[in-house]
């Protein structure tokens, strides 16, 4: 009996690829029989290596994230109803920072397996990362309430209702959080500026008061705390506590504004003046600082300086109601009544609750013989109850400072 060779047969790659329609590749000599097994050889081969949840999981701890999630989608094709394996896919795809197709995974999890657990803590960290901070709350609050003790939902829900600008929300699941690991002082501060927004002023006070016994020269501390003591009717402490911070920080970007802005309450027009001017050497664009300016000239009847300053303010932005205001109050003086009507509206329309302006209106109105405006405006005037004394809060910043994203 002749001496047969066996040939080598191997899987090309568009076996391995494509499935058993295959090309092989034959090093010695050519027979049927031979062939077929080869043929059995490579498909056996592809079965063998069909991936499995263990293939995934070995391919994530290897660090091989692409490979594991090509992995973990391979086993739910093969098994659409298989939640952990979804859940699973999420995971891998949040490592990747894939964080929108990782929620669609973990959405597909709870669809299937809605007590799967973890699953909506791992969802509501996505769309946190994504910035959909209202996805979010809505995900954490189930993970909360299916794990009351989970400190991370808690504190991760707080951070949501933050980022969602919903601060009363926040301060109320972060409280707990802060009293518990009184140390971590990054979670203090994002308590105390949710209160701080929340207009929870003793809150936000005893936090900020809280930080400065751990870092005594912080000067965004005694900024803070002395915009909740303003907050709280306190305004004499609150210049105590700014006064601190320019002795810590004569540099810091609004802390002189916002001291001459607790003098102008107080009446102290010099020395919130020379805060303004000092403020202004920092940032000759400051909007609010120009604008107070302009309204101390103003109110030393001196309404050239103060168009001066005004129009400055106004070039910078149009949303300050005090620039508003006093052009309106201006150009009314001056007689300029075409000007002073737009200014006064839109004095009006920066915030209708105040009756200042309506005042000013009707007194317009009433130059302009229009008496049944002016009755109105005097109407709007009567229903208006005194506003409370406007305070720091939303003058030292338009918005509380963003969230820094938390790690996986």
């Amino acid at each position: 009996m002749p001496t047969l060779f066996l040939p080598l047969l191997t899987c090309s790659p568009e076996f391995r690829n494509n499935g058993p329609i295959a090309t092989l590749r034959v090093a010695s000599m050519k027979t049927p029989h031979i062939i077929f097994a080869g043929i059995l050889v490579c498909a056996v081969g592809v079965f063998a290596h069909a991936q499995t949840p263990e293939d995934a999981i070995a391919l994530e701890q290897q660090g091989k994230l692409p490979e594991a999630a090509q992995a973990w989608r391979v086993v739910t094709e093969r098994n659409p109803s298989d939640a952990a394996a979804f859940a699973a896919l999420g995971t891998v795809l949040s490592k990747e920072q894939k964080y929108s197709e990782a929620a669609a995974a973990y959405r597909r999890a709870l669809e299937l397996n809605a007590r799967l657990p973890g699953v909506e803590l791992n969802l509501g960290l996505a769309e946190f990362k994504q910035g959909n901070f209202a996805r979010s709350a809505v995900a954490l609050q189930a993970a909360l309430a299916a794990d009351p003790a989970s400190m991370q939902a808690r504190i991760l829900l707080g951070m949501s209702y933050y980022g969602a600008k919903k601060f009363d929300l926040a301060a109320e699941y972060l409280a707990p959080a802060a009293k518990a690991d009184p140390g971590n002082s990054e979670l203090g501060e994002l308590l105390a500026q949710s209160c701080l927004w929340a207009r929870k002023f003793s809150c936000a006070q005893e936090e900020f008061q809280r930080i400065l016994q751990q870092n005594p020269d912080s000067a965004q501390a005694h900024i803070l705390t002395g915009e909740a003591l303003d907050g709280l009717g306190r305004t004499e402490e609150a210049i105590g506590e700014f006064e601190a911070a320019v002795k810590v920080a004569p540099q810091e970007p609004n802390v002189h504004f916002g001291l001459g802005y607790l003098y102008w309450k107080k009446q102290q027009y010099d020395r919130a003046k020379q805060e303004f001017q000092a403020e202004l050497s920092i940032d000759p664009s400051n909007a609010q600082a120009l604008a107070y300016l302009g309204d101390i000239a103003w109110k030393n009847d001196d309404p050239d300086t103060a168009l001066s300053f005004l129009n400055r303010a106004r070039k910078i932005t149009g949303d300050l109601r005090i620039v508003a205001l006093d052009l309106g109050e201006i150009y009314l003086r001056q007689k300029n009544y075409d000007e002073a009507r737009v200014a006064l509206r839109r004095a009006v329309e920066l915030d209708p609750s105040r009756p200042d302006a309506h005042y000013q209106l009707s007194r317009l109105y009433q130059t302009q013989g229009e008496k049944v405006k002016a009755e109105r405006e005097l109407q709007k005037v009567q229903e208006l109850h005194k506003k409370a004394e406007e305070n720091l809060v939303g003058k030292m910043a338009n918005s509380p400072p963003a969230l820094e994203t938390p790690q996986q």
